[in-house]
């Protein structure tokens, strides 16, 4: 494609947003050295910038020497908003975040239609609670995101499974995006948790990770050369679905012996209960690993074997430089992460990459609110809807 002004602007705000990004508040001078754009460019497209609010000067730093002393220009993230959301079985995760996904108000909205349009209805009903509750203006919202699990083409915004909701082929970007008016961007819940990584987590210092993602499923998204990879119909990642137990339990999906169905949340409660006759909460479990309890820690030493397992033929296909690993199982820490760090390095071939937790109650709403923001640093991803 024969490039032009309106591209090689494009490109160079793309350039010097991302080197912000990455590197904080510089002067202009730092910038046309680093990017190796002239000193007029970077004036020309930080000047733009500044007319839209996306950059602001910060205050000059003192220095020993004399003279005048340059002025830092940073993301001015504090002056736009994104919403996330992130779409559960019986209710939605809701955060109004700035450009660097830092939660300004979040709040849990109880969902009893999940069909599509129970579930868009529901967002709408939570933006003006959200905007409230932050003191903010509508008018400030730059887009929405919104991860859904399942199989999601985030070029077109449609949803082409979500067995948990029983959806198919359904457009619901272009749905949400008629019914609120805001640009619209969704994805798969564990590469928006990627995608937040990429952004602003352990994976900005990586051009080559993995987000690993433990809760009610299991899923691993791969960034490869600071992308997200998608695959040929937009199913990479499922590691969750990859068959551990031949003609195992019965998985949401419809198959049988699905790793999530083997070591995910939901089986590790199940296996508590068929052990001691007994149901137990996930409050309860939790308390049950915190005090040490010897079931409770068993379970989970068995599920972590079981996912460091299929994790090292990840690693063995991939090489990924660390593995980010999130999802609600996190809270369980070093009784889950190291069984799965001692299987998953004993069965790699050649690299062992560390495995790191990073993970927040509110990570699954902020990586939905990534999706909307990413566009900001990269003008080539139009919104889904």
């Amino acid at each position: 494609m024969r490039g032009n002004a309106s591209t090689s602007r494009a490109l160079n705000r793309r350039l010097i947003l991302n080197l912000l990004r990455n590197r904080g508040p510089i002067s202009r001078a730092e910038m046309a050295q680093i990017t190796g754009l002239s000193p007029a460019a970077v004036t020309f497209v930080t000047a733009e910038l500044m007319e839209e609010a996306l950059v602001v000067e910060r205050e000059t730093v003192s220095g020993t020497s004399g003279g005048r002393r340059p002025v830092p220009v940073d993301i001015n993230y504090e002056a736009h908003l994104a919403l996330g959301f992130k779409l559960n079985r019986y209710s939605i995760e809701c955060v109004l975040t700035d450009l660097a996904t830092s939660p300004l108000a979040t709040l849990e909205a109880s969902v009893a239609d999940t069909t599509p349009e129970g579930m868009i209805e529901t967002i709408a009903a939570t933006i003006p609670r959200l905007i409230s509750q932050a003191n903010r203006q509508e008018s400030e919202i730059r887009g929405i995101g919104v991860s859904i699990p399942g199989e999601i083409d985030p070029a077109t915004g449609t949803c082409l499974q979500s067995p948990r909701f029983g959806w198919k082929n359904l457009p619901f970007a272009e749905m949400l995006a008629e019914r609120v008016h805001v640009p619209v961007w969704i994805d798969d819940d564990v590469n928006a948790f990627a995608v937040a990584q990429r952004l602003f987590g352990v994976g900005r210092d990586h051009h080559n990770f993995a987000a690993l993602a433990i809760g009610t499923g299991i899923g691993c998204s791969l960034v490869i050369k600071d992308e997200i990879y998608h695959g040929s119909h937009s199913a990479a990642g499922k590691m969750g679905h990859i068959t551990s137990v031949p003609n195992g339990r019965l998985c949401e999906c419809g198959r049988r012996g699905c790793l999530m169905a083997h070591a995910a949340e939901p089986y590790m409660l199940d296996e508590w209960q068929s052990r001691t006759g007994s149901a137990i909460s996930r409050d309860e479990f939790a308390n049950s690993v915190e005090h040490r309890d010897g079931l409770a820690l068993s379970i989970l030493s068995d599920c972590g074997s079981r996912i460091g397992r299929h994790l090292a033929d990840m690693v063995n296909l991939f090489d990924p430089e660390i593995i980010v690993v999130g999802g609600e199982a996190v809270q369980f820490g070093d009784a889950l992460l190291a069984p799965i760090r001692k299987t998953m390095e004993e069965f790699t071939f050649f690299t062992k990459p560390e495995l790191v937790a990073d993970w927040v109650p509110s990570s699954w709403a902020r990586g939905a609110a990534a999706l909307a923001t990413q566009n900001i640093f990269d003008f080539e991803r139009s919104p889904s809807g």
